[in-house]
């Protein structure tokens, strides 16, 4: 069976597969041109930016908004949730599925990575590679520098600290930090009281 498969249909199953495949080659080089159309596309024309999204991106709600410079792999392969925003310099290599829930912040300079190499140099010098997906869900905000590696499953109601690099699952409701990531605490109803530190949630109305 493995045999009949497309190098890209191995490539979204999580199996070996070579990137130099040509129907791979020709998405990559379709994904690198509309991100350099949006990149520098006029920031105040909101249609055309919009129009080169949605051309680009597999699945997106309504409210999303990536500040440019974005990059990705395919662009196919991505999946945005509704209220998606991200600041500049936002890369997904989108190798296998990239899926974020509702309402995801993304701070600058954040790396998303499902590609992945064979540690040992003979194999991985046969320049075969796999990809495994990675999931983002409900209400996270990722902090800039932040590098999120394949396989990981971000819960909801997360923070990833600005530089983090997460290798393994996030449970919902907690921040995380570091590198490798790990749980620094649980989110509490006592968050809720403040914006910053212990500086009081008071919007003057």
């Amino acid at each position: 069976m493995d045999g009949k498969m497309t190098q890209r249909e191995r490539m979204l199953a999580g199996l070996l597969y070579n990137a130099a495949d040509q129907e791979l080659h020709k998405a990559r080089i379709r994904a690198k041109h509309l991100t350099y159309l949006y990149n520098t596309c006029d920031p105040a024309d909101m249609k055309r930016r919009a129009s080169i999204m949605k051309e680009l991106i597999g699945e997106q709600a309504e409210h999303t908004w990536i500040e440019a410079p974005f990059y990705c792999d395919y662009g196919c392969n991505i999946v945005f949730g509704d209220n998606f925003y991200s600041n500049v310099h936002l890369t997904i290599l989108d190798c296998a599925k990239v899926i974020f829930g509702h309402d995801v912040m993304i701070g600058p300079n954040v790396d998303i990575y499902t590609a992945g190499h064979p540690v040992h140099p003979e194999t991985r010098c046969t320049e075969w590679e796999y990809a495994r997906e990675v999931r983002i869900g409900d209400r996270v905000w990722i902090g800039g520098r932040s590098v999120i590696n394949p396989g990981v499953t971000i819960g909801n109601d997360c923070v990833i600290a600005s530089g983090s690099v997460v290798t393994k699952d996030v449970p919902d409701g907690v921040i995380v930090g570091g590198n490798p990531a790990k749980v620094i605490r649980k989110i509490t109803e006592e968050d809720k009281k403040y914006y910053f530190k212990k500086l009081p949630y008071d919007r003057g109305v």
